[in-house]
């Protein structure tokens, strides 16, 4: 039995974060009514003449750098041409043979090994319309025709499902990180095409390969290749032989179906677009915006372990989010201990992110508010009860918490004599719980416990008070002197 691997390449486009589109100043703003964001340029009216965004380019640049990719000083401009109803003009203006970006790698782990997938080029061109199929018709919206779209095309140095997501989510990572795209998947900012084959394991040549279009989800990509890849395993363990063709995902069937015959470039007719000028790249400018680049991702979770004696999980989490790494970053630098704040963000801002899905800069509390708390607790000025209490509230409507704490009452009671009373309170209105602790029933001391916290509202040195609490529960047991 011949055992088979994947070989998959992904293209992946990324519309990018401008105001206007690729050769229009139509506005790229999500959500429009339909058909509102559009002129005679991106709608494909005759003589109407397109003009580079600036912008685009820039960002597509940068994106190759992030990646090391080589930056080509010139290049060029095409015409694709395909007949579909979300083409307006009937070809697309992208980039062929000299695409901006060609090279570069992305580099991730998988299971604690290190993959890198080599990346053959990142061009730009222009986005098509969005189709929407209803019952008896179906309709087009040119809002989305003509906003910026680069196109990342890796090498076929994938293997699995698996790979293939950690992949993505890397890439995302990069791309957030150089704040080129929002990559917001239900608002279709990434969309992938997929082309996969099988080979006999540990073979050099590449076997025929199919193309799945437009997966808009990275699990959407997982599923459809693990489908894909064990359809065209059975077809050559059955004799037959794989087609190249273009294939869709259908979701709820869980399975692949063929769409059409696969192209190649000749099918596309490419030739220079001839209503724009060749890309020309300063040198001086390229290497203004090489030194302007942020940190990778991955570095910055290497340096959290490195600078801040991280663990790999919380360097992990914390450097998953751009904004997130910057506020623990800024938190730590108003006096947090670094694992303290690790704690907080990763718990309690996570949570809270998650539950208003709101980024961090959403959120009201500040590094600075962050790292007062912590403090407070640190010097026992409050306990962690009251404040996770704090935290929810300046998350909300911001605020200094040493202030409020002190506003509200809500100091930590850690004088002996007041805890003293409070259990001795707890005891004597619950003297059938003491009675079960001392008939060797210890579950009863937490009971107690609960009591003392709930008359303090939670200001009760949690430490302390155990102490003082089976000391007295202690006192009368046989054998213990009063």
């Amino acid at each position: 039995m011949i055992e088979y691997e994947g070989r998959i390449g992904l293209e992946v486009h990324v519309q990018l974060r401008t105001n206007s589109k690729m050769f229009c100043g139509c506005s790229t703003q999500y959500g429009a009514p339909p058909n509102t964001q559009v002129c005679p340029v991106c709608l494909g009216y005759p003589g109407a003449m397109p003009m580079i965004n600036r912008e685009a380019v820039r960002l597509t640049v940068i994106s190759g750098l992030m990646v090391g990719a080589r930056i080509n000083r010139r290049s060029k401009f095409d015409r694709k041409s395909y007949f579909y109803p979300d083409m307006p003009k009937n070809y697309q203006i992208s980039q062929y043979d000299l695409p901006l970006c060609e090279g570069g790698a992305v580099v991730f782990d998988i299971d604690g090994v290190e993959k890198t997938v080599r990346l053959a080029r990142i061009h730009l061109e222009e986005d098509v319309a969005k189709s929407f199929h209803f019952a008896g018709a179906s309709g087009i919206d040119f809002n989305r025709a003509g906003v910026p779209l680069m196109e990342i095309v890796s090498m076929p140095d994938l293997s699995t499902p698996d790979e293939a997501l950690a992949y993505l989510l890397a890439l995302k990572e990069l791309l957030m990180y150089a704040g080129v795209s929002d990559c917001n998947l239900e608002e279709g900012n990434i969309r992938c095409d997929v082309n996969c084959s099988v080979r006999p394991k540990g073979g050099s040549d590449l076997g025929t390969k199919t193309e799945i279009k437009n997966l808009n989800t990275f699990k959407g990509v997982q599923h459809a290749l693990q489908h894909e890849l064990a359809r065209q395993i059975s077809v050559l363990e059955a004799g037959g032989r794989i087609v190249q063709e273009t294939r869709r995902w259908d979701m709820d069937a869980g399975a692949t179906f063929s769409m059409r015959t696969k192209e190649d470039a000749h099918d596309y007719r490419y030739f220079p677009e001839p209503d724009l000028l060749p890309v020309e790249l300063d040198d001086a400018v390229v290497e203004q915006w090489r030194a302007a680049l942020p940190e990778t991702p991955r570095a910055r979770r290497a340096r959290f372990r490195d600078e801040y004696g991280l663990p790999a999980y919380d360097a992990g989490v914390l450097a998953a989010d751009h904004e997130v790494a910057d506020f623990f970053e800024a938190t730590v630098r108003h006096g947090a201990s670094p694992k303290a704040a690790s704690n907080w963000i990763m718990t309690e801002m996570l949570r809270r992110m998650s539950e208003k899905s709101a980024a961090v800069s959403a959120l009201k509390i500040t590094p600075e508010a962050l790292a007062g708390l912590i403090g407070l607790v640190d010097r026992k000025t409050i306990n962690q009860a009251t404040a996770k209490e704090l935290f929810d509230e300046i998350c909300d409507r911001g605020g200094d918490p040493a202030a409020l704490a002190r506003e509200r009452g809500l100091g930590q009671i850690s004088d002996s004599a007041e805890l003293e009373k409070l259990v001795g309170k707890a005891m004597a209105e619950n003297p059938e719980s003491v009675a079960d602790y001392r008939r060797g029933k210890t579950a009863a001391a937490k009971f107690l416990m609960g009591c003392i916290m709930r008359m303090s509202r939670g200001r009760a040195d949690p430490r302390e008070a155990q102490r003082i609490l089976e000391e007295r529960l202690r006192i009368d047991l046989p054998g213990n002197a009063r």
